[in-house]
């Protein structure tokens, strides 16, 4: 590096990523911040430099050199950084100390954790630490590539398995080119040394065999009444392969999820569409399943349908640093099960590059409704969409009909109410003044809708 160089990185100023030192003095600091960065993103410790951005340099021999060197030696596990000698005015010298993103996180500098928060350096907690090395150790080892003990290849649904090659070759996201089970299992790295792994059960596991002995492999379904869990409508539960679930998962919404009606503007066209966008729904439950914990043998995936949201709960927590707010930003596709969600990403349920979240959100606006919400707690992580259209209730006293929604449905859309001749030029249907009529008195029984005004000012109106 060049000292003009050094010059426009420091113009930069102190950051998650770059910090100043102005001498070697300051190395038991500097190697800090090196394990800091190691822990987060990577960075440059400038050595030379002082607070105010002023280049102030100094006299660098190799013992120098050395001293430095012996300092980051506390950092463990061993890191070995870069350390350049960068000539400054006045014959002095900066040292540059680089890092990437740590591979072996979390580091400690004498058995302290350090974690990066702006431009400065804080302690990490026992949580921060405990979750960093979970992580660690999950990409060495985790359950999904974990040996299936006791498990071959006739223990799976191969209809299954080759319906995703089959959907692989067609979006031209791989053609193994063999037909045969166990090629196709090793080539979708689910075959190691010889054995199936779990991720190839969870997958495409015969479902009879997988609800026998894998109580984790769970899909819990409930429409419930109101907006708590006080009373059940409808209350399932399914076990099986990952895909068989997503599948039920699909199922139930369509057999449950509302119809919402709107008014296009400038006509008189009324719309009926599902209450959330289909395709933002899938992705969620999706991710639900590659994402989730599997080595809980309590765990499952759950959906419930409420009056006023549906919420898609899988087991397990964030991880990698991500939050519900960095989901929705562009962010690095970080699966917790890797094979799963290759065999996910085949099949063209999901794509590969962490757009995931951020394509339900664009879903959801289109419709019209808020972005999704995602919450992440104590052992389970949860995405929530909420209208913002109106869903007529399907149940008063007694069962409205398709036409008695509608008029509801028409008369939300207006503020100031619609005449009756204002409902029946905008009912899609067929309906004589008198049917609407008496449409609107058992509503209106119901209390559901009022009236305001008289004559050519009476008004209808959603109570």
């Amino acid at each position: 590096m060049i000292p003009t160089e050094i010059a426009n990185l420091v113009t930069q100023g102190e950051s998650e990523t770059l910090e100043f030192k102005k001498s070697t003095g300051e190395r038991v600091e500097a190697a800090k911040t090196t394990c800091a960065m190691l822990n987060h993103r990577g960075g440059v410790v400038l050595i030379g430099v002082a607070k105010d951005g002023t280049i102030v340099g100094q006299d660098v021999s190799d013992g120098t050199i050395e001293r430095v060197a012996a300092e980051l030696q506390n950092i463990d596990p061993p890191v070995f950084p870069t350390i350049d000698r960068v000539p400054v005015a006045n014959g002095k010298t900066v040292l540059m100390v680089q890092v990437g993103r740590g591979a072996m996180r979390p580091y400690a500098h004498k058995n302290i954790p350090y974690r990066r928060v702006g431009n400065t350096n804080r302690r990490m907690t026992q949580e921060e630490y405990s979750q960093t090395l979970l992580e660690r150790m999950h990409n060495e080892e985790r359950w999904e590539n974990q040996p299936a003990v006791g498990w071959s290849t006739d223990d799976l649904d191969l209809d299954e398995l080759r319906r995703t090659v089959v959907e692989s070759i067609r979006m031209s996201r791989g053609d193994p080119g063999t037909a045969d089970p166990a090629e196709l299992l090793l080539g979708m790295g689910l075959i190691k040394d010889g054995a199936l792994l779990r991720a190839a059960v969870a997958l495409f596991g015969n479902n009879r065999r997988v609800a026998a002995e894998w109580t984790q492999c769970l899909l819990r379904v409930a429409r419930f009444q109101g907006i708590d869990r006080t009373e059940f409508l409808d209350n399932r539960q399914f076990r099986g392969n990952a895909f068989t679930l997503l599948t039920q998962a699909e199922r139930f919404i369509q057999e449950h999820l509302p119809i919402a009606g709107r008014i296009t503007p400038d006509s008189f066209v009324r719309v009926d569409e599902p209450l959330y966008p289909p395709l933002a729904l899938r992705e969620a439950l999706a991710n639900a399943f590659c994402h989730r914990d599997y080595a809980s043998g309590g765990g499952s995936v759950g959906v419930g349908i409420y009056d006023d949201r549906l919420e898609i709960t899988s087991t397990g927590t964030l991880h990698f640093g991500l939050t519900p707010e960095l989901l929705f930003l562009s962010h690095e596709s970080r699966p917790w099960n890797p094979l799963i969600a290759n065999a996910f990403y085949r099949r063209g349920i999901i794509e590969q590059w962490g757009r995931g979240t951020i394509k339900m959100a664009q879903l959801t606006t289109a419709a019209g409704l808020p972005h999704p919400e995602i919450e992440d707690g104590f052992d389970s992580v949860t995405v929530r969409f909420r209208p913002s259209r109106y869903v007529p209730p399907l149940r008063v006293e007694h069962d409205l009909t398709e036409r008695q929604r509608g008029i509801l449905a028409l008369l939300n859309e207006s503020s100031t109410g619609l005449a009756l001749r204002e409902i029946l030029a905008y009912l899609a249907e067929d309906a004589t003044r008198r049917q609407v009529q008496r449409d609107l008195s058992t509503l209106k029984e119901l209390n559901l809708v009022t009236t305001s005004g008289q004559g050519r000012a009476f008004r209808w109106q959603l109570a």
